[in-house]
């Protein structure tokens, strides 16, 4: 997974570094502008069991701001913001490992520096009982979830 291109990010943005749980590190640019989600939308992607996305739909691809060929092969923390917290994610994969479906809002990274609040489902992919992968189906967020999220995630650090 590449470091973001400052030719593909509008207006001001600040430079962080992340380190994700597997250990990659990558450069991240950000700034604060939101592109809300649109009506009558779901984004539906797929990875394998290490979180490599696998399928995107057009939904995914216009609001995140990749190519189907950028996203296709990486893994979804492509998309995370630095403002979620770590404890949303490790809930997620503890939830999903244990065979239940997670349900919650996430702020996600655009290719152009932007975020988008959704509200996810996610579920794990299961053939002959074996965990295959994981199926995320987002919609468009509450307003009001989105302001208690937005206030909540910065005290979960």
């Amino acid at each position: 997974m590449q470091d973001m291109n400052p030719k593909d990010v509008k207006g001001e943005f600040r430079e962080l570094t992340v380190q994700y749980f597997d250990g990659s590190k990558r450069t991240i640019l950000v700034n604060d502008v939101e592109v809300l989600y649109p009506e009558g939308r779901l984004i539906v992607s797929r990875t394998d069991k290490d979180g490599v996305i696998t399928h995107v739909n057009k939904s995914f691809i216009e609001m995140s701001g990749y190519s189907e060929q950028e996203l296709v092969g990486v893994p979804h923390h492509i998309l995370r913001h630095p403002d979620m917290p770590p404890a949303a994610f490790k809930g997620l994969w503890d939830t999903v490992h244990s065979g239940k479906r997670w349900q919650g809002y996430v702020k996600n990274l655009r290719k152009d520096g932007a975020y988008y609040w959704v509200y996810a489902t996610v579920v794990a992919n299961i053939r002959n009982g074996e965990v295959t992968g994981y199926t995320s189906v987002r919609r468009k967020p509450s307003r009001k979830k989105v302001q208690e999220c937005a206030a909540l995630y910065p005290t979960l650090f």
